[in-house]
């Protein structure tokens, strides 16, 4: 049924001024590149980003990556490096460790992971040794390829079994999940997806786990910005370790992190250095502080919910339109539709919008090989786009879906939406 919510206030980009990049010397220098970057801002400001794993950091993000601490060496941690001239660069983690610690709760924070995938095989790494079963979703279901994929290091070095979602519902099956949990005796449960739109029951989850005597991961990669903002429920008290990323709602630079209680501080820190990762990129924690302070706002938090309920309105608007909606709405930024009832499949469907401007991906759907639409909130929603913005995007998507000949009006409709809504004003 669609979800009416109440009006939310305009939305709050990431900062009220232009992106500070001029292309102009690298243009003299590097001309082939420079295009390509010209392109992409051009794409990006002239599409709309409804790519659920993407976002428009601030200009302050961006000025920390750019920053003198790209060129530094800093193999190890503050204070015990194995480089020379690290005073800054420990400085710069420090503030990053202390404001995650802070922004989300808890006893200790690893900044240093590259990526959502290297924070999850760290996690591994810590907890577990290659044989060990782990429960987590299936991949048909919303699973990440880290989740037990067989060309990923987790399908290979690991025993998974994944878990599924009520058939009907569209729910996760709690039923099932601790059916498998005593059946297998896994030695850690991961809880986290990459499309499942509702938010995980971690204490349900804690509660399976410690019945088998299980670790509890948590990969809350896609809602970290939300629980930031206070738009989503924590994991960091329930979950052994919380894996995430620092780009996608969090509008952090693309980069990951991972969470723990003082425990298992030493273990999750050996294992992202030196055992997965060498030097860790500085000006790219640098960054990551910036993101950590700009998320520990009232702005942010406002921002947070307006993602949700620019969400809510968007897939209450696609049902209107004729897709089905899985599992009935969303708690989260995420919206995943079956453009089947429209006469296509996801591929046909994600082709034809991306030739009127609307930038998502394809997802699986539970039960059956056909495949859906994946599609999130935060970009649109730095933008400053609102909820009649997204009634009229819904409206984009059912003429752009049923009629693909018609591209090229509805991408000069995009146009307009995109030109009054920038991702950096100026």
């Amino acid at each position: 049924m669609p979800v009416t919510t109440p009006a939310a206030p305009a939305a709050v980009p990431p900062s009220d001024t232009a992106l500070p990049q001029d292309f102009g010397a690298l243009a003299r220098q590097d001309p082939e590149i420079a295009g390509i970057l010209q392109e992409e801002v051009l794409r990006q400001s002239s599409t709309l980003q409804l790519i659920a794993a993407e976002n428009f950091s601030s200009p302050a993000v961006f000025a920390a990556l750019g920053s003198p601490l790209a060129n530094k060496y800093a193999e190890g941690y503050p204070g015990a490096r194995h480089h020379g001239g690290c005073e800054q660069a420990d400085e710069a983690e420090r503030v990053a460790v202390r404001r995650a610690m802070s922004l989300f709760g808890a006893e200790h924070a690893n900044v240093q992971p590259h990526s959502g995938s290297s924070a999850v095989l760290a996690a591994y790494a810590a907890l577990l040794r290659p044989g060990d079963t782990v429960l987590a979703m299936g991949l048909p279901y919303g699973g990440h390829l880290t989740h037990g994929a067989p060309g990923n290091f987790s399908g290979r070095w690991f025993d998974f079994t994944g878990y599924g979602v009520d058939p009907d519902s569209g729910l996760i099956d709690y039923a099932q999940v601790r059916a498998l949990a005593r059946a297998r005796r896994p030695k850690a449960i991961v809880c986290g997806s990459i499309s499942y739109p509702r938010h995980p029951d971690y204490e349900t989850f804690r509660d399976i786990a410690d019945e088998v005597g299980a670790y509890l991961i948590a990969d809350a990669a896609h809602p970290m910005g939300l629980i930031a903002g206070g738009a989503a429920p924590s994991p960091v008290p329930y979950a052994d370790v919380v894996c995430a990323t620092t780009h996608k709602v969090l509008r952090g630079p693309r980069g990951g992190m991972i969470l723990c209680g003082a425990e298992l501080a030493e273990r999750l820190d050996r294992a992202v250095f030196p055992f997965t990762q060498g030097g860790a990129q500085m000006h790219t924690v640098a960054a990551k502080a910036v993101a950590f302070g700009e998320a520990a706002t009232p702005a942010f938090a406002l921002y947070a919910h307006q993602v949700v309920a620019h969400a809510r309105v968007l897939a209450a608007g696609l049902e209107a339109e004729g897709f089905e909606i899985t599992t009935g709405g969303t708690d989260t930024h995420i919206v995943v539709a079956d453009p089947g009832p429209l006469g296509v499949d996801g591929r046909t469907a994600r082709e034809r919008l991306v030739a009127a401007g609307m930038v998502l991906d394809t997802c699986a759907l539970p039960y059956g090989d056909a495949r859906g639409i994946r599609l999130g909130t935060a970009a649109v929603t730095t933008q400053g786009m609102d909820e009649s913005d997204m009634a009229r995007i819904a409206a984009l998507f059912g003429a752009a879906v049923r009629d693909g000949a018609d591209a090229e009006r509805l991408r000069a409709e995009v146009r307009q939406l995109t030109e009054r809504n920038p991702p950096y004003p100026g």
